[in-house]
């Protein structure tokens, strides 16, 4: 191979350094602004704060926005339900970024189908919305640990957004990550990123003063450059504001408007006012009514926004659905889950219907074009199938003998930490547990959330949150003890979050001695779970089944296949799998009745549908081309 010396040849290094001064001498005298693309030529500023005003480079910007998230909606329905938006005249799209999605496991990220961010935005950005970005690491959002990812909670000391290593650690593994995909995506660099949140409601957790300036170092050293801002509730406002960062309100009052020209303005003078959640109605929980909040509240609402000089986001203009067991949960005086829909009471239906809503803030936003909006798209098509009348079935106990040999501790061993999953823990899902007792008496324990306990196979009772406590009936000789554990969502708002393991936490007593020795199974009932269930290995449904069940049927669809909802009648408690596809959670304590099913997830002929029933299951599924939500109630 030939090497190149400088010092044999002086002709050459004469030669380069006559190069050197040329090229100088010619590039002094080029017109750089020639060499930057065109469509880059007049993004050079970007969204700013400009006294009371938003600019838009050297134009006055109002935001109008809306939010969507992509990890709610079928990837299939994203550019329907962005083409609404636009046709409500609605000019920016907002969406969260949920960590526990796309980094499942330590160092393998999940940026494909329908979590998919950057084909997200970009199709925001062929529509023509600019797009507003809250990537967190904590988004709080009604999912799981507020979109944390559960492996964080392995580690015994967890302190959850703070400036504990362990933490900043993995946040800043991931936004290597998450940044590498969104700066090209910014506004100065051709992308329709307009701005960037710095976390979520912080002020509302303020257990670190420390933490805001790092997130906001951790954006801006992996090249964000757009304009950033945090967004409070009235509770959390006064303690979230940040040097160098815009705050912005989170509300659904009149009365709450107040907020805007007064605190605002004392904390950080005169900038432009933004309502980046005006929440267009609230989320449900399980046991509980269905929430509302009357239209023309909301175009008040609204419109007394804009007149006060404040730019809006809609939380939420489309709501979409907690598929799968991503919903989160509250726990303040007691432990509420919330329900699998994520309808909201939003401007578009859990479906992508338009509501009283749309309607009436298409017709003020569209007071504000300048030029006619666009056409609304038509509805997608809705339908009702034949029932589905389950032909096979297996019980639990069944189907242990399936999932491989279970592990084996002398203690219990929650979720978070079961050495599954490359070290990573089991995430979402049931888990449970197996042990051997000689004796009754009274068994006690703490199970997160719901642990249903059995003798053998007869179920006794429940371990919860408000039943520590429980008899275990006369028994003969050595008995198998199980508790089956659900975890019904972590919670996703409040000061406990650090506190949020699944299972059985610690020991597990009976007449106050500890049992030992337990088998532990996960059952995470991802698509591999089921995979390991073929065909030839159910039975058919007999007269009086053994629960916990799963039963199995047939959804028979003709050439079109539409969306629908499935009817849960006289099922109790469990989760419904389509073709492979988590559709959630269903319970008859309500307020959800019905199911969404995309039909984006149906096939011509013949689709499997698996249902997991806790306790006493229908004797067919029935569907609806009609949501049934539950009994309404008035926000207040």
């Amino acid at each position: 191979m030939t090497t190149w010396s400088l010092r044999r040849r002086p002709s050459r290094t004469l030669g380069l350094l006559l190069l050197v001064i040329l090229s100088f001498l010619v590039l002094r005298r080029l017109d750089w602004s020639t060499l930057i693309p065109p469509w880059l030529r007049h993004r050079q500023l970007g969204l700013q704060a400009k006294g009371q005003n938003f600019m838009l480079e050297d134009s006055t910007f109002w935001i109008f926005g809306g939010s969507i998230h992509y990890f709610r909606v079928p990837k299939e329905y994203w550019r329907d339900r962005l083409l609404k938006m636009r046709a409500c005249g609605l000019n920016t799209l907002t969406t969260y970024v949920p960590w526990n999605l796309h980094e499942p496991e330590r160092g393998k990220f999940n940026f494909s189908g329908n979590l998919d961010l950057e084909a997200f935005i970009l199709m925001a950005a062929e529509i023509g919305l600019w797009v507003i970005l809250r990537p967190g690491p904590y988004i709080c959002s009604e999912i799981d640990l507020g979109g944390l990812p559960s492996w964080l909670l392995q580690d015994p000391s967890m302190k959850l957004r703070t400036t504990y290593k362990g933490f900043t650690e993995a946040v800043d593994l991931y936004f290597d990550h998450l940044m590498s995909r969104v700066v090209p995506l910014q506004y100065k660099h051709g992308g329709p990123i307009i701005a960037v949140q710095v976390e979520n409601e912080y002020g509302s957790y303020n257990k670190d003063p420390a933490y805001m300036p790092y997130i906001k170092r951790a954006l801006e050293d992996r090249g964000i450059i757009e304009l950033l801002f945090t967004s409070d509730n009235k509770d959390g406002l006064m303690k979230g504001v940040v040097q160098g960062v815009l705050a912005t309100i989170n509300l659904q009052s009149q009365n709450e408007l107040k907020l805007l020209t007064t605190f605002l303005l004392s904390v950080q003078g005169i900038q432009p006012k933004m309502v980046t959640e005006y929440w267009t109605g609230w989320f449900d929980s399980w046991g509980g009514p269905h929430n509302i909040l009357d239209s023309s509240e909301v175009l008040e609402t609204v419109s007394a926004i804009i007149e006060a000089g404040s730019s809006v986001n809609l939380y939420m203009f489309h709501g979409g659905t907690n598929f799968g067991f991503i919903n989160g949960a509250m726990h303040f005086q007691e432990y509420k889950s919330d329900v699998t829909s994520y309808d909201y009471d939003a401007v578009l239906t859990e479906a992508g219907d338009y509501t009283a809503k749309y309607s009436k803030l298409r017709d003020f936003f569209g007071s504000f074009s300048g030029v006619p909006l666009p056409p609304p798209p038509d509805l997608l098509p809705k339908m009702s199938y034949e029932p589905v009348m389950p032909s096979f079935y297996l019980s639990l106990w069944d189907v242990l003998k399936y999932m491989g040999e279970p592990i084996k501790s002398e203690n219990p061993i929650n979720m978070e930490n079961l050495p599954i999953n490359d070290g990573n823990g089991q995430a979402f899902g049931y888990i449970l547990y197996e042990t051997t007792i000689t004796a009754s008496g009274v068994l006690s324990g703490v199970a997160c959330d719901r642990g249903q306990v059995f003798v053998n196979t007869v179920s006794i009772g429940f371990l919860d949150y408000k039943t520590t406590k429980l008899t275990v009936p006369v028994i003969q000789g050595y008995t198998v003890l199980r508790i089956l554990v659900e975890n019904r969502g972590r919670v996703n708002y409040g000061n406990n979050i650090d506190d949020q393991r699944k299972g059985l936490i610690g020991n597990l007593y009976l007449n106050n001695s500890p049992l030992k020795n337990f088998k532990i199974y996960s059952l995470d009932m991802k698509k591999d779970f089921f995979q390991r269930l073929d065909i030839n290995k159910w039975d058919s449904v007999p007269q009086t089944p053994t629960y916990p069940a799963f039963f199995l049927g047939g959804l028979s669809v003709g050439l079109s296949p539409s969306d629908t909802f499935l009817k849960m009648e006289g099922w109790e408690k469990g989760v419904v799998f389509i073709n492979g596809q988590n559709l959630g959670r269903y319970w008859n304590i309500g307020p959800q009745e019905t199911l969404y099913l995309p039909g984006v997830w149906l096939n011509k002929g013949i689709n499997q549908v698996i249902i997991f029933e806790e306790m006493t299951a229908g004797p067919v599924v029935q569907s609806t081309d009609i949501p049934y939500l539950g009994r309404n109630q008035y926000v207040h």
